[in-house]
């Protein structure tokens, strides 16, 4: 990350000792200072409009578009151009992020690599990923706090919120049986992030979801 200038990291329920070890990074001192450090994914981005997911498709069947890694800069950009704030999402060493993790993320980007080896080293992976955003986006992350105040997308943080209101509502109408919560949940989560709301949008869908379960509830 200090190599190609992007100053924000958050990790999410760190392994204290290797966490600890990390602290000493040559040339990165202040940025790993000044992490911030959350409990879960959601937490993470919840100020994020764009969250990307980053995998290879292998061993998984993708539910959000999938973008190649070359031509993800332009989406960025976009995001950014409009106030919005990305993240960028990479899992732990040895499993990589989970399809829970994944139902956070409008998109997945995958690194382009050799068929018989499609597996990357995490840090190697990070390094490729910034580097590109860097070299096509000639670094947007500095201009991303200048344009914040223009943003028109809809916050990670407030999509739950809807999608919170809107379960409760399921679950006062009996949508459906208890045991299908769950996956209620992951679904309704992408689709949320499918239907790019604009924040005017999200506010009227969440006034007409909360009067819905007023008129349930009694």
């Amino acid at each position: 990350m200090a190599n190609f200038g992007f100053p924000r990291l958050t990790v999410v329920t760190p392994h204290e000792p290797h966490w600890h070890e990390v602290k000493s990074a040559i040339g990165a001192e202040n940025l790993l200072q000044n992490a911030r450090r959350t409990q879960c994914l959601t937490e993470a981005v919840v100020d994020c409009t764009l969250v990307i997911g980053t995998g290879t498709l292998t061993y998984r069947k993708p539910e959000q578009p999938v973008v190649s890694l070359p031509e993800l800069a332009p989406f960025v950009q976009q995001e950014i151009a409009r106030g919005g704030r990305v993240a960028l999402v990479f899992g732990p060493e040895k499993r990589g992020l989970t399809r829970e993790d994944l139902s956070y993320c409008h998109l997945l980007v995958e690194i382009p690599t050799a068929p018989r080896q499609p597996s990357m080293n995490l840090g190697q992976a990070v390094a490729v990923c910034l580097y590109e955003l860097a070299v096509r986006t000639g670094n947007s992350a500095g201009a991303e706090a200048e344009a914040e105040q223009l943003s028109s997308s809809v916050s990670s943080g407030e999509l739950e919120r809807l999608a919170g209101v809107v379960e409760k509502t399921m679950t006062a109408a009996n949508y459906s049986p208890a045991v299908m919560r769950e996956a209620n949940q992951h679904d309704l989560r992408l689709m949320l992030r499918r239907m790019a709301l604009t924040e005017r949008d999200a506010r009227r869908v969440l006034g007409l979801f909360r009067r819905i379960l007023w008129r349930l509830e009694r």
